[in-house]
This record gives structure tokens, sequence and C-alpha cells, in this order.
């Protein structure tokens, strides 16, 4: 095919490359870079492909090399339930925010294509927080075998192609990321996975507990055994009663402070939350998403990092009364954020 055609053939495939690069490598930010290569690179060597295979597969061929390339020089990205144990005691101070951890980043679902509903389910399962922080338990390799078998289906024989190994390898690589995955901690599975309308009303609740400041509406949204992190923060909290009285004591405060947009990050709920300054502007300040199991919220993940809110395609600042509908909460003051 003549190079001409290279935009027609590989562009569609963009999003699910996303996907994967961002699944091995735990940064959204990384995974852009890593799929702007891999594009240079199919573009510059393909008046030499010769159809062996299909298009999508050489492109994550391509895509698979050129992560595990750059994870030789980087190290996993946690997030802090995955370094040290919880405190299920609100009244601890929180540890300062560590900026030398690479700590794991959200994804916003509309990178994934996921307006598109042949996308939705895998990239539900696929990308969730839960999944993409065990991964990071694996070594590189590893996590490739195992992304490219269980989540993308890949036939052995083709991940073996596409990694430059025999399928024996593959096979023994598939086993011990399974063996180290499940070794990791559990992985909620589709069986408690809910329906659009739960999460919708979830997140209605949610945000309508924090616009009101009203920390006993959030007994009725949360698990008994909900758990609240805040990386770069590495403390965290387990608990309804302990994550409540943490709300309600250090972060719930005075209506306007904050605003809070609704989006979806990671096949789950989502907001986007900006901090009022001294001149009534509201400036990024941090993503949270929300883990739903069954009918209530099972994990708050607040990712303390202005930079990550443009890749969720909102501005770095809002007007006094621009901007959608909103909530209010007042962070808490011994984060340093």
């Amino acid at each position: 095919m003549p190079s001409d055609e290279f935009a027609t053939v590989a562009e569609p495939f963009r999003p699910e490359l996303l996907a994967h690069c961002y699944r091995i490598l735990g940064s959204i930010h990384d995974a852009e870079d890593l799929v702007q290569e891999t594009y240079l690179r199919a573009w510059r060597s393909f008046d030499r492909f010769e159809g062996r295979s299909s298009v999508r597969r050489w492109l994550y061929k391509i895509a698979t090399m050129a992560c595990l390339t750059a994870l030789d020089t980087r190290t996993r990205r946690p997030l802090p339930s995955g370094l040290d144990a919880p405190s299920d005691d609100h009244r601890v101070s929180l540890a300062p925010a560590d900026p030398s951890v690479a700590w794991l980043q959200p994804a916003p679902d509309a990178l994934f294509g996921a307006d598109d509903p042949s996308t939705i389910v895998a990239g539900r399962a696929g990308v969730r927080l839960a999944f993409i922080a065990a991964l990071q338990h694996l070594p590189a390799r590893q996590r490739a075998v195992l992304t490219l078998r269980d989540v993308l289906a890949f036939r052995t024989a083709e991940v073996a192609e596409m990694l430059d190994t025999t399928t024996a390898a593959v096979d023994s690589a598939l086993r011990r990321a399974r063996s180290r995955l499940a070794e990791a901690g559990p992985v909620e599975d589709d069986l408690a996975e809910p329906d659009d309308e739960t999460r919708r009303v979830l997140l209605d609740g949610y945000v309508d507990a924090f616009v009101r400041a009203d920390p006993d509406a959030l007994v009725h949204l949360l698990r008994a055994d909900v758990e609240l992190e805040m990386p770069p923060i590495p403390t965290w909290f387990t608990g309804r009663d302990t994550v409540i009285a943490f709300l309600a004591r250090r972060v719930l405060g005075r209506p306007g402070r904050w605003r809070m947009v609704p989006t979806r990050a990671n096949g789950q709920p989502a907001v986007v939350a900006y901090r009022r300054t001294a001149d009534g502007r509201y400036e990024a300040h941090r993503v949270e998403v929300l883990e739903v199991i069954g009918h209530r919220i099972a994990r708050i993940t607040a990712f303390h990092d202005p930079a990550l809110v443009p890749t969720f395609g909102l501005a770095p600042a809002l007007t006094a009364r621009g901007g959608p509908p909103v909530t209010t909460v007042e962070d808490a003051p011994t984060s340093g954020a």
C-alpha cells in the first residue's frame, strides 16, 4: 500500500492503542507520547509493510515494543494503597505530598473512544484503576503478555510474534502474570459492575452531599469498607466511619470554595475539582475517580495534580459565574494542597 494511505488505515486504531499503552505504563501522559512515537515509527516503515499480519496487529507490535523499551528506565506507578497500610483514624496527620514518586494517573474515557458502544465494555474492564494499579506489580514483559492475551484476546502465536519470542515463553509469562496479579490483591469482576443509571444516581448523590456539605448523606452512598486515597499524599483511609469523619472535619466546608465538574475516567464516574482564588476565579486542583461496586461507592481516589485536568478537555480555570453545574467543598488544610 502506498504511504499516503497510512492515515486512512492506521488512525482508527489510535484510541485502543492509547488504552493499551496506558495499561502498560500507568500514565496517560506517557501513553500519549508513546502512541505518537508508535505512529511515527509506523509511518516511516509503512512502505515496507508486507501485509503478513493485519495493520492492527502490526501497530500493536510497534506500540508494545516501544512501551517495553520505555519501561527499561522507569519505575512502576503506584497508588498510596500500594505502598503502605491504611489508617482507620481520621485524626492522624497527613504525610507530606511526595512528588518524588511517579504516581499512577487517571485516564479520561473520552480518549479511549468511550462514546463508541463497541469499546465501552472493553474500556471499562481494561482500564479500571484497580486493574491498572494491579498491573503495576508485574514486570514489564508480563504486563504486556497479560494485556495482549487476557484483555485484547490476541492468540498466543500472535503475541509471540509481536514480542519476538516463542509460544512457550508467552504461556509461561502469562501463568506467572496471572499468579502475581492474584497475589497483589483482588480486582473486582464484572459481576459487581453497576448499570449506568446506578452510576448516575450515585454521582448525583455524591455531588449533592458536597453541595449541602452534608456528611450524613454520604452514609447511604459509601460502602462500609470504602477507601479514600489522595496521591501524591501517601496517607490513605479505610472504613466508612473514618472516611466520613475525615471529610466532615477536614474537607466539607462552606459553600463557594470549590466547584466540581462531573466527568468520566477509567470507565468510572469522576469529578474535576476547582478551587476558588482570591479574585473569585476557580483554579483546577484535582481529579476524583469513584469506584462503584453494586450500589455503593467503594473507593474515592483524589488525584491532587492540576496538570491532569487539561487531559479531560477542561479549562485550567473557571470564572466565578461560568462553567457547568457545581458543588462546593473545602480541602484538607494539612494536605499542603
